[in-house]
């Protein structure tokens, strides 16, 4: 029968923590008393994770799908091949390290079931390091300025989402994007609610300091162009600020005379001058960059296999999945 709620992971090399994630998991979903399925998604592991979910899904084959990869994609690209696999009306997105306790599933499931197709999540108190919750939230601050997307806390990857916001996720192609912010764009009634966080149950974040930058910008890039307008109006500034020099310098040339003091002066002018235009020139290239992506109109992920249970069989593994992708366009 068609599950009421999906739960969908993406796994990277999570080997460590999986079997105290299944623990936690299973029996969390089976006190809410509905049918729910839960939706693993292999991003390309290189360890154990793979054989560990296989098994699992052996054990649990009534409730539990895996998807797996033929390589690394990245979990928003992860989390949307979980969309298009499962059935639920309900949509639970879920990090695989338990940093958000399965038990707040609950919560979120009676939070959709009030009307809302949208529920976010916002940790009560991070356990992360320093510089990440600062980082963090200083980039919640900008991003929320920049793209108008009202997003407490858009690390936390605990969401609920209606089915009517699945659908429309699922019919978009784009290359790159963040799953949170594009769901809040389709949603018509959208709300938050606190949850604890807690400690990795094993392994190291998967995110490093450079991935996290890439994500940001394509959560600024994919949903705004006010970073183009602003270095638009600034480059403006600049001219008419240079344009202001060029005469001043030249009306001390002609009453002064020529000198020579202010040659350092001009020199760090031009430098910032420099160093605006380079980055300027960065920031356009980021967006000329998605657009390439885009338009060659490449599979955003290639799914190897699907194990999951048919009808009125014990349990078959789904293949030549190789040639689904996500986005209806590319099918």
């Amino acid at each position: 029968m068609k599950p009421e709620i999906s739960v969908v992971i993406p796994v990277y090399n999570e080997q460590a923590g999986l079997q105290t994630l299944f623990d936690r998991l299973y029996p969390a979903l089976d006190k809410l008393g509905s049918r729910y399925e839960i939706v693993f998604v292999n991003d390309g592991s290189r360890d154990n994770s793979v054989s560990i979910l296989a098994e699992q899904f052996r054990a649990r084959p009534d409730v539990t799908r895996v998807v797996l990869f033929n390589g690394n994609y990245g979990q928003h690209m992860a989390i949307l091949a979980g969309f298009e696999a499962a059935r639920g009306d309900i949509m639970i997105t879920l990090d695989a390290d338990l940093q958000n306790p399965p038990e707040e599933i609950g919560n979120l499931v009676a939070k959709i079931r009030e009307g809302y197709d949208y529920v976010g999540s916002i940790r009560r108190k991070r356990q992360d390091s320093a510089w990440r919750t600062y980082a963090s939230k200083a980039m919640n601050h900008l991003r929320e300025n920049i793209t108008n997307i009202k997003i407490t806390d858009q690390g936390n990857m605990l969401r609920a989402y209606g089915r009517n916001v699945i659908d429309l996720v699922n019919q978009c192609g784009e290359v790159n994007t963040f799953v949170p912010a594009l769901a809040y764009r389709f949603a018509r009634n959208p709300t938050e609610i606190v949850v604890e966080h807690e400690e990795r149950a094993a392994g190291e974040s998967k995110y490093s300091l450079y991935s996290l930058i890439r994500l940001n910008f394509d959560l600024v890039t994919g949903f705004s162009l006010v970073p183009l307008q602003f270095f638009s109006m600034f480059g403006i500034l600049l001219s008419l600020a240079s344009a202001l020099l060029v005469a001043v310098l030249l009306v001390r040339r002609i009453f002064l005379g020529a000198e020579a003091e202010g040659l350092f002066t001009l020199f760090a002018i031009a430098f910032f001058f420099m160093g605006t235009i380079l980055f300027g020139i960065g920031l356009l290239g980021e967006y000329v960059g998605r657009i390439f992506q885009q338009v060659r109109a490449r599979p955003r992920y290639v799914v190897q296999t699907i194990l999951e249970q048919q009808p009125g069989q014990p349990f078959e593994t789904s293949q030549g999945a190789e040639k689904r992708t996500v986005g209806r366009r590319h099918d």
